[in-house]
């Protein structure tokens, strides 16, 4: 039987995206990769077009949608702990079953999915977990519970207070994600119990790269994160993004419309701003960034969703000329590109025309513009975001935050000044030079012999020798496995 490796990512295209690089990865192996996708109350629009296209680029990556449940709440899709013990029965009958037939070396999960080691546990089968964001972040989520143990912390009355984390710079408590502020919220207690869980691994692939966060990686090999536990081996395998060279599983499609925009313009002149698939502002915010983006004088490439208030409605129905100050679209048309929900940002980055990225720190986004060599202005929105920043500002530098995006409003006055920074002065021009360097330092990672890449090697070596399927050397069934309660 072929071995194989099966991936259950949570339902956010930021985490199934990097999890299919991953699967690429195998199959560049010779192991057989599915991909199994939980059932979830609501589904973002563009997974089932991705789903389709990866199947018929890559057949040896395969999709396996889980059957509905009835207890499956009605709850956001974004409240990734309230999906996974719901889908943990049509999980482990899938995985029961089709141990019969392959040879499961590994079950990759998100980091989300700890409640589904209640089901790889019961069948015995290997789990790695697949952190989707930096190494500093692991870092310090796997701290919090220490943190928290030690400390009577009130992360609402610290305000911009520092935390301090093992082998970061001190992280301001206003930076945390929000679901890490209210330790007497159910939610948050269950994210402490998920990091708690985290280290009961055989192992933790991280997105990342070793020169990139040298002292963070440190930290989390010698468990300095987790006192008086052990430590799963840590692998960064990084930076894994989608390539943007092609249309995956499409034939060659027309260019797009902003890509032979960019064509036309100098060398370096355009400021990208894209926030991400969930990423909306007010209306009135959307006018603040406008009147930024004019007075900066620069020339700018913008992906602009409809704002918070009318998000329910479809993207391609925007007015853009009720969103913005009146004449905005007339007096900018010659240095500006507004896109409609969407742009190929991966193309878009590494465009010669691009010479700075206004982002929302996602670590996605982070890792393509660090491969396309652009510097980033940081303005985080939710999550790890804002953690994120301070990393990217104060220990990687490759990014300048946006003044005052803490706030409800970041004034135009703030949107130009910081584009202007980046554009115009000496500044700018340093810290695009050092975003170029850490592109070679990751173009280095992943070339043969780097570190990424013999930490690859390291994973493939320890699954081949790992042993054979535990349902055919233990003799039980699959059916023996899924009458198992999984609580």
């Amino acid at each position: 039987m072929k071995e194989t490796v099966v991936l259950y990512p949570v339902p956010a295209m930021g985490h199934l995206v990097p999890m299919v690089e991953l699967a690429k990865l195998f199959v560049l192996h010779d192991f057989s990769v599915v991909v199994v996708l939980m059932h979830t109350p609501v589904k973002h629009p563009s997974v089932d077009p991705f789903v389709a296209r990866v199947s018929s680029a890559y057949p040896s990556i395969s999709f396996h949608q889980l059957p509905p449940t009835a207890s499956l709440p009605n709850t956001p899709v974004t409240r990734f702990l309230d999906l996974v013990l719901p889908n943990n029965p049509q999980l482990l009958h899938f995985l029961a079953a089709r141990s019969r037939t392959s040879d499961i070396r590994v079950v990759v999960l998100d980091f989300f999915c700890t409640d589904a080691l209640a089901v790889t546990a019961k069948l015995r089968l290997p789990s790695y977990f697949f952190f989707a964001s930096c190494a500093a972040v692991l870092a310090a989520f796997l701290y919090l519970p220490t943190l928290y143990a030690i400390a009577d912390i009130d992360l609402k009355a610290l305000g911009d207070s520092p935390l301090h984390f093992p082998g970061l710079p001190p992280v301001p408590a206003s930076d945390m994600p929000r679901e890490m502020i209210d330790r007497d919220e159910d939610y948050f207690k269950r994210m402490i119990r998920v990091f708690e869980s985290l280290p009961n691994a055989d192992g933790i692939l991280v997105n990342s790269f070793e020169s990139l966060e040298a002292e963070a990686i440190r930290v989390l090999r010698d468990g300095t994160c987790i006192p008086g536990r052990r430590m799963s081996p840590v692998f960064c395998i990084g930076p894994l993004i989608a390539d943007g060279s092609r249309d995956v599983g499409e034939d060659k499609v027309e260019k797009a419309e902003c890509v032979a925009w960019l064509d036309e313009q100098p060398r370096g002149s355009v400021v990208f701003l894209c926030f991400g698939s969930m990423g909306m502002f007010s209306a009135e915010q959307l006018k603040e960034i406008a009147a930024g983006l004019e007075r900066s004088g620069q020339r700018f490439l913008w992906v602009v969703r409809a704002p918070r208030s009318e998000s329910q409605g479809p993207q391609s129905e925007l007015d853009l000329e009720a969103l913005f100050p009146e004449g905005f679209l007339e007096r900018t048309k010659q240095r500006g590109f507004l896109a409609k929900s969407w742009a190929p940002q991966v193309e878009v980055l590494n465009h010669e025309a691009v010479g700075g990225f206004v982002t929302h720190c996602g670590w996605n986004s982070v890792l393509e513009a660090i491969t396309a060599g652009v510097p980033m202005i940081g303005w985080p929105l939710y999550a790890e975001q804002g953690m994120n920043k301070v990393l990217l500002v104060e220990q990687m530098r490759v990014a300048v935050a946006m003044e005052g995006c803490a706030k409800e409003l970041v004034a135009a006055e703030e949107v130009e000044a910081r584009i202007r920074w980046l554009m115009e002065s000496e500044g700018g021009r340093e810290l695009r030079e050092r975003t170029v360097a850490t592109k070679q330092r990751a173009a280095e990672a992943r070339r043969e012999a780097g570190t990424s890449h013999q930490a690859w090697l390291d994973v493939v070596k320890t699954l081949r020798n790992a042993s054979t399927s535990p349902l055919r050397t233990t003799g039980l069934t699959s059916e023996d496995h899924v009458k198992m309660p999984c609580d």
